[in-house]
């Protein structure tokens, strides 16, 4: 017991600086830096991926579609978040006021940290609606699929501000506290080096993780369709963000807004949080005109292109015999038009002859010719078929009404 208790007591009450932060590769002009911060957002990016494809696959779309989405959403999603983290956190780059006095060199230094999630969000739905139109698929049921996934890469992603030591929360002495470098040029000046922060990546990390759980239980129960489990999404991100951006202490744009100032990033999450609500409930309000399915109209594998139909005119034409080889006397007519079987056992063969002494006419005739020259010039009896004719009359024109049933 006391070997626990003193093992208890050497482990540090606070989250150590990291130590590491990437790592070089060596080219013949030089070196390839790997920076921790992008592994973490690929790990990320891996993990939302993986998370997407199985629900994807789950909902019957189209095999390795969500890779074919996802080369266009990831790119655009990138760059927009880059560009919202520098216009929300702009003196870096165009200097205090947009004085001039920034560096622009920056703005492309993605390494360095600075990804806004509502501009990778919004500009990598762009992406995704390009590659969804490509694949045939509903992008309202993509992102739906995607929502537990995108919480997942953010939950993982988080850790790169870790390991580059930013975006942390004011001073605390709670035991789980996080250590700044005070050589780190984030380490706010004229405090103590001994100075603990929040460790508000830990917190947003963790509220990311139980949030996928939360969203799955949620989509398990509700099947929410639509675009509303995204909306769910939103709404939860963002009522997370408020609290935990309002703790940060790094250099942010400040709006003033019903006379209260606080940070660019809460007035934003309070504003999406807003919208996502009411998209939510009116969703939700709206009947479905449509099946439950990821694929835009037409789009269905089980869905057939409409086969050309004959008209009906031009079917009975070639039904039809042709008028000119039955003047002619050819014996040869359509089967369907030449041969009846008489259904009705009750016909004598006696009304059978008769009708056929009313209907006969030249083409007939020339048909017992030919017959009389294949059975070596014999004409069959009366009342029995023809040679290689089983229960069936031939005649030019079809029987009477009453004759068949």
């Amino acid at each position: 017991m006391q070997s626990v208790l003193h093992a208890a007591a050497m482990i540090p009450a606070s989250i150590p600086s990291p130590s590491w932060s990437g790592f070089d590769i060596p080219l013949p002009w030089g070196s390839l830096r790997i920076h921790a911060y992008a592994l973490c957002i690929l790990a990320g990016i891996i993990a939302g991926l993986w998370l997407t494809s199985v629900r994807w696959a789950r909902r019957g779309a189209p095999e390795g579609s969500v890779w074919d989405i996802a080369i266009w959403a990831i790119p655009f999603g990138i760059i927009g978040g880059r560009l919202y983290h520098v216009f929300s956190s702009p003196d870096a780059y165009f200097g205090p006021g947009f004085d001039g006095t920034g560096d622009l060199s920056l703005i492309p230094q993605i390494q360095r940290g600075g990804l806004g999630i509502w501009g990778a969000v919004v500009l990598g739905a762009v992406g995704a609606w390009i590659g969804c139109r490509r694949a045939g698929v509903k992008l309202s049921a993509f992102m739906d699929a995607a929502a537990p996934g995108l919480l997942l890469a953010q939950a993982i992603g988080r850790w790169g501000n870790y390991f580059n030591q930013e975006l942390f929360g004011g001073p605390t002495t709670l035991p789980w506290g996080l250590q700044i470098d005070p050589n780190n040029p984030n380490f706010p000046p004229g405090m103590p080096t001994e100075t603990l922060f929040h460790p508000t990546f830990l917190y947003e990390s963790l509220w990311n993780l139980a949030g996928v759980l939360i969203l799955l239980a949620l989509d398990r129960k509700f099947s929410f369709r639509r675009g509303r489990l995204f909306c769910v999404y939103a709404m939860y991100y963002t009522l997370g963000r408020v609290w935990i951006e309002a703790m940060r202490i790094d250099d942010a744009e400040q709006i003033t807004l019903f006379g209260l100032t606080t940070r660019l990033n809460v007035w934003t999450s309070i504003i999406v949080f807003a919208g996502a609500l009411l998209a939510f409930i009116l969703l939700g309000l709206r009947k479905r005109s449509e099946p439950d399915t990821p694929f835009l109209p037409g789009r269905a594998p089980a869905e057939t292109q409409p086969v050309e139909t004959v008209p009906a005119e031009e079917k009975s034409a070639e039904t039809k015999p042709d008028a000119d080889a039955v003047d002619a006397g050819r014996a040869t007519v359509p089967a369907d038009a030449a041969t009846i079987r008489h259904s009705d056992a009750a016909v004598s063969d006696s009304e059978s002859r008769a009708n056929l002494r009313n209907n006969q006419s030249g083409p007939v005739r020339a048909s017992e010719d030919a017959e009389r020259d294949s059975t070596g010039g014999t004409a069959p009896a009366n009342g029995a078929p023809a040679a290689g004719v089983s229960g069936r009359q031939g005649t030019g024109t079809a029987p009477e009404a009453e004759g068949t049933k």
